[in-house]
């Protein structure tokens, strides 16, 4: 069995990918290791490019695009490893901090999940692991309250006022790079696939956390996110994609009247900064001000899907 599967979803990312791998390879893989790259019917070539650069690397190839969760439970479903690491596409890894994180995760057995330190691509770092999206959490986020880092309860969301510098326990890791033991997926289970782009780790977070295990966020080395890979193209789909997942959250964690309201909160949050970048574009003429007001202007005709159970936009 392998200490560890690195587990890469692409999706027209065929750039990204590669330069992810040859960030892994640069600062060395162990015999011990297993890098799987899942295909989601990309378009761009990937599939080639990623069978001539780097032969050693297990492909998996779908017919389809089936979403991040899908196409990650295919390999936790048939590669054994005493710890899962989900790696973003659009990621560049720095240093051994995955070696350090293996060491991390098995240095306390109450730890079932580890998160490293994320920074942009300007090196400053990215609010990688939060609390989960409660409704008071939503609401800070409405009326711009989470901007402030006193008091503490402001920011609490995404814990603004911690500079990722030190040990802590998180309700939610990102996704992007989120290592976990095998024990902890063979007692929660699976990803759940009925989110297709976002909302998945969130999900998964919870359950984990709900079955007893410490989910820890480590300043054991750093990773860069570019964000948006895969995505970036959806434009403002990718809002309501992540609208839609933070409905079906509270849908299945809260119940009906709770993902109800949740939705008048993301209605009200799209209508502000619609109309109110709108009118700071009106003042000032900025060509950002514009496309950030139309970028929420056109979300709110298609508001109503995010009621859907599976919305995917491809």
């Amino acid at each position: 069995m392998k200490d560890l599967v690195i587990i890469i979803v692409n999706w027209n990312t065929q750039e990204m990918t590669i330069e992810c791998l040859q960030s892994i390879y640069a600062n060395g893989v162990k015999n011990s290791w297993s890098i799987v790259v899942v295909d989601n019917n990309s378009q761009d070539k990937s599939v080639e490019l990623i069978k001539k650069k780097f032969p050693q690397v297990v492909l998996f190839e779908n017919t389809d695009n089936v979403g991040f969760a899908a196409a990650n439970n295919q390999v936790l479903r048939k590669v054994d490893a005493k710890n899962y690491l989900l790696l973003n596409s659009d990621t560049l890894v720095l240093g051994d901090v995955i070696k350090k994180s293996i060491a991390f995760i098995n240095s306390e057995p109450t730890i079932g999940g580890v998160g490293c330190r994320v920074l942009n691509k300007d090196k400053t770092v990215q609010l990688t692991c939060s609390r989960f999206p409660t409704i008071i959490n939503l609401l800070l986020q409405l009326f711009a309250l989470d901007k402030f880092k006193k008091p503490s309860f402001l920011c609490r969301y995404q814990y603004r006022s911690w500079r990722r510098d030190s040990e802590r326990d998180v309700e939610v890791i990102s996704g992007c790079y989120l290592m976990l033991k095998r024990e902890v997926v063979e007692q929660v289970g699976l990803l759940d696939e009925n989110f297709f782009f976002f909302g998945e780790e969130t999900d998964w977070c919870k359950r984990i956390k709900k079955a007893g295990w410490r989910l820890v966020f480590s300043p054991v080395g750093e990773i860069i996110h570019f964000g948006g890979g895969s995505v970036k193209k959806l434009k403002y789909k990718r809002d309501l994609l992540l609208s839609n997942a933070i409905v079906n959250l509270h849908k299945k964690h809260y119940g009906f009247i709770s993902a109800a309201v949740v939705a008048i909160i993301i209605f009200l949050f799209t209508l502000t900064r619609g109309f109110g970048w709108g009118l700071i574009y009106l003042f000032s003429h900025k060509k950002d001000a514009k496309e950030r007001s139309l970028h929420f202007i056109k979300s709110l005709p298609l508001l109503h899907t995010i009621w859907k159970r599976n919305l995917k936009f491809k």
